[in-house]
């Protein structure tokens, strides 16, 4: 409504500039109101855009971003940062500050500034899909829209369509995620559920990437979700997948799966010794992956344990009643 208020200011002054200008020139004046143009035909993304002003941090871009348009809250803005509520609330404050001294525009950029935008774009609309695959369907539907929204706005560009294969691929099983309000593991999951043609979608999107020579980070998320719904999974190429991904965003997050990979391929005793270099104590998917890697290797009372502080982290309801159902199933 702010940005509204200050367009109409704005094309109100236009007009009265045009007036007195058309005066001068002694020409009829014009009467025929003058209505902005813009690229973005939807009005959600045109905001994102907006929103993500590269003259702030990639980081605080995309939160502030999320917690004005995305229906975050801060607690779950640091949970996908992976950093304290205190922190991530101490980003959102100081971004607001610089927007305000800086004197940063609200205005959506022209068309050949798109680009430098793109990468917060496709971050937030990423994050919103991940809060939404926890459970929240609205988001993870809205994040799609937007995907699609984008995939027609630049459709040259090989990572839009990564992320759209990618949400696509794994929203489709959503109703198969959940059973008696507990998670169900990828393995156990009743593929009655999926959605087919969603995924044939984000295959036809997979594919349109690829075409384009696409190879960064959304692409190769989406060929592993890909690789994920086959019958039998080739984990081997997927560990592999996961450690090109690692190298190329440098996550740790991405680091954990690829020791997940490891391990479903047989080597359960380099993943575990992988799980325990990473710095993600405050992760409960560290440990319940690391309980995980434990329990076959027969290291029952450190399973235990391991399940325990994941149980500490845990927020979700139907991943707290996994976690306890694992943990009751190791023998005494």
């Amino acid at each position: 409504m702010t940005t509204a208020r200050y367009r109409a200011v704005d094309r109100i002054r236009r007009d009265r500039t045009l007036a007195e200008k058309t005066r001068l020139l002694d020409m009829p004046e014009a009467t025929e109101d003058i209505v902005d143009e813009t690229v973005i035909q939807d009005e959600r993304l045109e905001l994102v855009f907006t929103c993500c002003h590269p003259a702030l941090e990639l980081d605080a871009q995309v939160a502030l971003t999320l917690r004005t348009l995305g229906g975050l809250e801060t607690e779950e803005i640091a949970r996908a940062f992976l950093v304290p509520q205190a922190t991530m609330a101490k980003r959102l404050v100081r971004a607001k500050r610089k927007i305000k001294v800086a004197g940063i525009p609200f205005r959506v950029p022209p068309a050949h500034l798109l680009p430098d935008r793109l990468a917060a774009v496709l971050a937030v609309v990423y994050l919103i899909f991940n809060e939404g695959y926890g459970g929240r369907g609205d988001l993870a539907s809205e994040a799609i829209r937007l995907g699609r929204a984008l995939a027609e706005l630049m459709p040259d560009e090989p990572e839009v369509h990564g992320l759209l294969a990618l949400m696509l691929v794994n929203d489709a099983r959503r109703e198969a995620r959940f059973a008696d309000d507990t998670v169900v593991l990828l393995r156990d999951q009743d593929r009655s559920l999926w959605d087919t043609a969603q995924i044939a979608s984000g295959r036809a999107a997979l594919e349109r990437a690829q075409a384009l020579g696409g190879r960064g980070p959304y692409v190769l998320q989406a060929t592993i979700a890909i690789l994920h719904v086959d019958e039998s999974p080739n984990w081997s190429q997927l560990a592999a997948l996961y450690r090109e991904l690692a190298r190329v965003t440098g996550s740790s997050v991405v680091e954990l799966n690829q020791a997940a990979a490891m391990a479903e391929a047989g080597d359960v005793e380099a993943a575990l010794a992988l799980v325990d270099r990473l710095e993600l104590d405050g992760y409960h998917y560290l440990h319940a992956t690391r309980a995980e890697l434990l329990r076959r290797l027969d290291r029952v009372d450190e399973a235990r344990e391991a399940y325990g502080r994941a149980l500490e982290l845990v927020h979700s309801d139907a991943e707290r009643s996994f976690l306890e159902r694992r943990r009751s199933e190791l023998r005494r």
